[in-house]
């Protein structure tokens, strides 16, 4: 059976409720983690604009096994499924069988049909956010102690600046320069460079306090701490045109803050945006065959034993 993706707002939490198959091909659907799956729907457009007499509708689930009657699912009398609180493991294919009766009308015969439904059903998540950032600042030499110590100094302060939100500065470095601008004398400068992540000690008793999976209040934590360290430098070049008639022998370069955000996985999920191009910024869970033992963005193949699972996290 062809695969292909049909229009489905699948990013699961604001206005779709239901979803109808539209025609009898495999149907892409992603659902964030731990939220309930939108409504599948167990008949095509066209039959949904017929008489449908004496329906029955038998869903099947990824292990095999009839889905009424489970806990983890709402199923109507109308043939229209739900998965209740999605996890990794609930991913893979769900298959709904419809049987309704077409009567002739002249001779009263009754016939028997069947139709066949497939939806392929990933467990998703946002990636996780960091920030590289990058600065510069002019000093009077490369070769200057002065400079170490500046560095220093500054790392705790940038620290300081996101202590409260259980992010952290990670990875800084700096290597100075001797730089030649149009109609400047030669300059030095230091190449400031770090990371910012939302996982600093303790992030996790801040997760624990949180209903569910904690991702978007960690991505909402350091974007506020990307935001304030922008504005720490924002303010630097402020003080240095208005408050300083002399300049320090180091001090920050106006316009030099420059910050990409980069993305990671949780273990068990991946990007794929050939497989998965209607969610190619999610982190889609893996397929069995393949694994993500760590924070990497994608899936790899594990060649030495058969995974049969989705969201492997081991090979």
């Amino acid at each position: 059976m062809k695969s292909e993706v049909y229009f489905l707002n699948f990013i699961q939490d604001k206005h779709v409720r239901s979803f109808t198959l539209f025609s009898c091909v495999a149907v892409n659907v992603y659902v964030k983690i731990f939220t309930n799956s939108p409504f599948l729907v167990c008949m095509d457009l066209a039959l949904s604009q017929e008489e449908v007499i004496d329906p029955n509708y038998l869903w099947i689930g990824p292990d095999g096994k009839k889905l009424e009657g489970q806990i983890y699912v709402n199923l109507t009398e109308t043939g229209k499924l739900m998965v209740i609180g999605f996890k990794e493991s609930m991913s893979g294919a769900y298959t709904c069988t419809l049987s309704h009766k077409i009567i002739e009308t002249d001779t009263w015969d009754e016939r028997e049909m069947f139709e066949a439904y497939k939806f392929m059903v990933y467990a998703y998540r946002e990636p996780d956010y960091a920030y590289k950032i990058s600065v510069r600042f002019t000093t009077k030499k490369c070769k200057l102690v002065a400079n170490d110590q500046f560095f220093e100094e500054l790392k705790k302060i940038l620290d300081n600046v996101i202590s409260d939100l259980a992010c952290q500065v990670i990875d800084p470095s700096y290597k100075c320069h001797s730089v030649k601008r149009p109609k400047h004398s030669l300059l030095h400068e230091l190449f400031v460079t770090f990371q910012v992540n939302p996982f600093a000690p303790g992030w996790e008793e801040v997760c624990n306090q949180l209903p569910y999976d904690c991702e978007d209040a960690t991505n909402t934590r350091v974007q506020e701490a990307r935001d304030r360290i922008e504005d720490f430098f924002n303010k630097q070049a402020y003080v240095l045109k208005h408050d300083f008639q002399t300049l320090p022998t180091i001090h920050y370069v106006d316009h030099s803050f420059e910050v990409t955000r980069i993305d990671s996985c949780r273990p068990g999920f991946g990007k794929n945006d050939i497989t998965h191009n209607d969610c190619a910024s999610c982190c889609v869970v893996c397929d069995p065959g393949t694994y993500s033992p760590n924070n990497e963005v994608t899936c790899r193949t594990c060649v030495s034993t058969q995974i049969k699972q989705y969201g492997a996290k081991s090979c």
